[in-house]
């Protein structure tokens, strides 16, 4: 490294520990007030992509070559790249729960929804965007949401309602469950787009309702042929998980959501460029049904999974080049990410294990989406902060998603209640500096729980009943079972030794260590 080279990367690290330091405190004392801004910070925006499914091997920054990924890659250039960083939960609901409140799912039994499922964060509670609202953010959320709606029976012909709005956001913008469950309607703030309330909506996960056609009896009508689960309502070619009557004017075209969510976003950027503003940005890729848009399909030579990939960087370069044209990219920290780790067949014959060849979607890690095992949580993270308050380069620093809240907090100088976001940790130094220290333990949650600490992974033994959906994908390696699991990631990251019979005491450490996070309060 050249003398000038370390004098900048001396002068980078002195400012982010300037800026860590000189915010104000968001510990939990037992008297904060409920905010307290730091009026020489210049808050910047925040902008969080959220990919869905994205394992750690899917990017051409993480070692991809089957396809690149130029749009997420030059963010990597121009940021951090994490080699330990985690969501917090293996499956979407729990990962998106614990993020938006710092809390882990497990403490309210936050599992994957139905797409008619109640809105499974408290709305009275405290919550991300609620937190950053207090200094003086703008907030939205545009994309897949799977966090339920209303408050039991949803009326999908009035206000749906509570929802994000009542969450802290400004504004959404919303695929309402997921790509592959009905309703398959955008849902703006309270209201499907585009309702005739002359041909209204009903929708029932329990029985067959309406007169469109279903997968199971017209297989012809199909883009995607679907296992059972996946086999009812046909909407555009794509046989859903439930039934749907009625809203025909409001259906969407899952071709279009690469230009719909993003334009979407855009128009919020634009709306709110003169003050602070937290865009959460959710994608609905590479998450089944994958059905890309013609720009994409075709072009990865991995079938519609790779094109998803390609879709997914091309919208988040919509939207950086956007932030670049406004003048807005300097002040903005970009956090990107994936809800969890990859999953090939899930529901939709769409090739995507016939057609990967020697693409690794995991990483190399053990395990995927569902699993206890690494791959399940340790996905691929970027952060960029480019007004030089960043040291670049590579971090192995532990991270959990949960710990965003906290994070976020102390960069916009908000002191926090007393037991909010229990679970979150402080960990902005890392976020800022490649060179600086995460978390020394983290929970890790599948269909049980896992710890990381120092050298060790725990895998609580697992006594319930597989779901029955989840059995039936003999190609799931989910990592469940009845006998405690410990790996010594050191010499181990494939997890492929379990020492737990060789180190009853490490176990025995580790479990207590699970039992005491899982009684806290």
């Amino acid at each position: 490294m050249t003398l000038a080279a370390s004098l900048k990367q001396l002068i980078v690290s002195v400012l982010t520990i300037l800026l860590v330091a000189g915010c104000t405190s968001s510990e939990n004392p037992e008297n904060a007030s409920s905010t307290e801004t730091s009026a020489s910070l210049n808050k910047p925006n925040i902008v969080i992509f959220y990919v869905d499914d994205l394992g750690y091997g899917d990017l051409s920054s993480y070692g991809m070559t089957a396809t690149s990924t130029p749009n997420v890659d030059a963010l990597a250039a121009d940021g951090i790249r994490y080699t330990d960083a985690h969501s917090s939960a293996a499956t979407c609901t729990p990962s998106r729960y614990s993020m938006l409140t710092g809390q882990y799912a497990f403490r309210n039994d936050a599992a994957i929804l139905p797409g008619d499922a109640p809105l499974i964060i408290d709305h009275t509670k405290p919550t991300l965007p609620k937190m950053l609202k207090k200094a003086g953010y703008k907030t939205a959320v545009v994309g897949k949401w799977h966090l339920g709606l209303g408050d039991g029976f949803v009326d999908w012909n009035k206000d749906v309602k509570p929802g994000p709005l009542e969450l802290g956001f400004d504004y959404s913008f919303l695929m309402p469950a997921t790509g592959d469950r009905v309703p398959t309607v955008y849902l703006e703030n309270h209201n499907v787009v585009n309702l005739d309330p002359n041909d209204p909506i009903t929708v029932s996960y329990e029985k067959r309702i309406g007169d469109r056609p279903v997968g199971t009896e017209s297989p012809e009508l199909l883009k995607q042929t679907a296992d059972l689960q996946h086999s009812a309502t046909i909407v555009n070619g794509i046989s859903r998980i439930g039934w749907m009557a009625g809203g025909k004017s409001a259906e969407w075209v899952d071709e279009d959501f690469p230009y719909i969510f993003t334009d979407k976003a855009i128009d919020f950027i634009k709306a709110s460029k003169d003050q602070p503003f937290m865009l959460f940005f959710p994608f609905h890729d590479i998450h089944v049904p994958r059905v890309p848009n013609e720009k994409f399909a075709g072009k990865s030579g991995m079938g519609p999974r790779g094109d998803a990939i390609l879709q997914m960087d091309w919208m988040t370069g919509r939207i950086v080049d956007e932030l670049k044209q406004l003048g807005l990219y300097e002040n903005t920290i970009i956090l990107f990410s994936s809800d969890n780790g990859p999953v090939m067949d899930d529901g939709y014959a769409d090739q995507a294990e016939e057609l990967r060849g020697d693409h690794d979607p995991a990483g190399g890690f053990r395990g995927g989406k569902y699993s206890a095992y690494e791959a399940g949580t340790r996905v691929p993270m970027i952060v960029t902060y480019p007004n030089g308050l960043i040291n670049k380069g590579d971090s192995d620093a532990l991270i959990s998603h949960i710990d965003f809240y906290k994070s976020l907090a102390k960069l916009t100088g908000v002191k926090l209640k007393k037991g909010e976001a229990i679970d979150s940790q402080n960990v902005l130094a890392a976020l800022l500096d490649s060179q600086a220290d995460g978390r020394k333990e983290m929970l890790e949650e599948s269909f049980t729980l896992s710890i990381r600490s120092g050298k060790w992974k725990y895998i609580e033994p697992f006594d319930g009943d597989t779901p029955g959906w989840l059995a039936n994908k003999t190609a799931i390696e989910n990592g469940l079972q009845t006998k405690p699991q410990l790996f010594n990631l050191e010499n181990d990251l494939a997890e492929q030794t379990n020492l737990a019979e060789k180190r009853p005491e490490v176990v025995a450490r580790l479990q207590n260590r699970i039992d005491t996070i899982r009684a806290k309060k």
